[in-house]
């Protein structure tokens, strides 16, 4: 047993980006990386049977991609009832060294359509089935056959899903994000700068034509039922969110990384008194702000860290 607990440990970093990248939901994922280890232990306990697989990691990417394709099909329903604009909870860290914002063009491929909020968001618009074959074959680079295995479809079958993904993930009302850290710091720079100055004109100058925003608050809050697009709405939008925390007092903000890509958390207080804490984060490309994220749902930044004394506003860089 603990030669396999030791296999599993190995992957568990693997399973649960595929589980995060499937399900949307930190909570959801490490509960269902969790449920592949019990499946897992329970299966290969007996040497024989672990004798018999030869690829592990294989084992378990297909064990946890079906147990993501049951959660999915069950969390349709849920979704749907759900108040307001949904948004995945927030996988939050700290800043890269100095060093890791430099531009480099590898960490630019890799990054590219697999990383950010802006992904987790459009792969909501797919059925469980293309979603789990696009993200296994087009993310994780897993063969058709073993999507298809996951599936209970042909190969064919599981290219079609796949394809059907691409497209939606590949739309034109679909956020664009193709900024590597360096540009995305460049970028979110001038933003928070034309927040903070409060002038239209100099806000509208980093917004690209089609920008989205998106709010989560789960109902907690008063937030809209459907984005708000185009660079004049979202503009006026933002400066008035953020006018109205800054005339309320302790408005403080530090940069992270969101899902990978720079963002800011920040914390500032509703009219009835109530502090809300909110996670944004952005999608770049070309220079320009497409996308804005804003996650002030109670219940999925509850386990962020309280910000510290050097919390301030507007967030640096």
């Amino acid at each position: 047993m603990d030669e396999l607990a030791g296999e599993f440990e190995a992957e568990r970093g693997h399973l649960l980006a595929v589980a995060q990248r499937m399900l949307g939901s930190r909570t959801e994922a490490e509960d269902a990386v969790q449920e592949t280890w019990l499946r897992f232990s329970g299966a290969l306990a007996d040497p024989a049977e672990r004798a018999r697989v030869r690829d592990v990691r294989g084992w378990l990417t297909t064990t946890c991609s079906r147990i993501c394709l049951d959660v999915l099909r069950s969390a349709r329903v849920r979704r749907e009832a759900y108040p307001g604009q949904w948004l995945p909870e927030p996988v939050v860290r700290g800043l890269p060294p100095a060093d890791g914002f430099a531009p480099d063009p590898a960490e630019r491929a890799v990054r590219a359509d697999q990383l950010g909020t802006a992904l987790l968001v459009v792969l909501e618009r797919l059925t469980p089935e293309q979603r789990v074959a696009f993200v296994l074959h087009d993310v994780f680079a897993v063969p058709f056959g073993d999507v298809a295995d996951v599936l209970a479809v042909t190969p064919e079958a599981a290219r079609q899903l796949a394809s059907r993904g691409r497209r939606a993930v590949h739309g034109p009302d679909v956020p664009r994000h193709s900024a590597d850290l360096a540009e995305q710091r460049r970028v979110l720079s001038a933003f928070a700068a034309a927040v903070e100055s409060g002038e239209l004109d100099q806000l509208v100058r980093v917004l690209a034509p089609d920008v989205m925003s998106i709010g989560d608050s789960g109902g907690h809050f008063p937030a809209g039922r459907r984005p708000v697009v185009g660079t004049d709405a979202v503009a006026r939008l933002l400066l008035g969110l953020y006018g109205q925390a800054r005339g309320r007092g302790a408005l403080r903000g530090r940069p992270v990384l969101v899902d990978g890509t720079l963002g800011w958390q920040s914390e500032f207080l509703h009219r009835d008194g109530r502090t809300i804490r909110m996670v944004t984060s952005f999608a770049v490309h070309d220079g320009r702000v497409t996308g804005v994220f804003n996650q002030l749902n109670p219940d999925k930044v509850a386990d962020l860290p309280a910000l510290g004394p050097d919390a301030a506003w507007p967030p640096r860089w």
